[in-house]
């Protein structure tokens, strides 16, 4: 049985936008082979962050989705966006890392070469709950 992958939200700090939510880690010999094969699409706000990667292929793909290479530092040397099935995206010097996200996401994000990501894994805070409950106690007439 396979582990569940480890998931990353990605945040462009240069923008103050997300690209995703949800982009599982294929930092493994496996995980980076198999990537997005099998998917028929990739859901809104999720991807997949391939490490270390410079180039990728779309080989057996069934879908066209978004491309941002970054380097070791989290800083955008590429973007790719739409790119088809059956196709190979060219090694980038300078990239140690692709993030494969659902088509617009570059677009939406406005995220450009040059741009700083912010790549962590999401944690609640602990005692959100109580602070939100006790809000309420005080909002609350009476």
């Amino acid at each position: 049985m396979f582990a569940k992958p480890r998931e990353v939200y990605v945040y462009n700090e240069t923008r103050g936008t997300f690209l995703a939510f949800r982009v599982a880690v294929a930092d493994t010999i496996l995980g980076r082979l198999i990537g997005l094969l099998g998917r028929r699409s990739l859901k809104p706000d999720c991807g997949v962050w391939i490490v270390p990667a410079n180039s990728i292929h779309t080989f057996g793909m069934l879908f066209s989705f978004d491309v941002v290479m970054i380097d070791k530092a989290f800083r955008v040397v590429s973007v790719r966006e739409m790119v088809k099935p059956f196709s190979v995206v060219l090694p980038k010097r300078r990239a140690e890392s692709v993030i494969e996200l659902p088509v617009h996401t570059v677009f939406r994000s406005r995220t450009q070469v040059g741009d700083q990501l912010v790549i962590e894994r999401y944690q609640a805070k602990k005692g959100a709950r109580p602070q939100v409950e006790q809000k309420l106690k005080i909002a609350a007439p009476g």
